[in-house]
């Protein structure tokens, strides 16, 4: 169950970097100072990466939980 534990923390981490990522996007996306529209292009086009990450990194909690119930 180790080899569970394990995918679901490498899991966890892939998700957070994506999250992190997201979050720079947006700080730099809402420093350049672009017209409203242009905004809310750029941070549409953020939004599926973030929901992405958010995923995978629900499921690396998941997975952690299940090897640690299994173990």
């Amino acid at each position: 169950m180790d080899i569970v534990i394990w995918a679901g923390a490498i899991l966890s981490v892939i998700g957070m970097i994506g999250i992190f990522h997201s979050i720079f996007a947006v700080t730099r996306a809402k420093r350049a100072n672009l017209e409203d529209e242009e905004l809310r292009a750029k941070l549409a086009s953020i939004l599926p990466l973030n929901l992405a990450a958010l995923f995978v990194s629900m499921i690396g909690l998941m997975t952690v939980i299940v090897g640690v119930m299994l173990s």
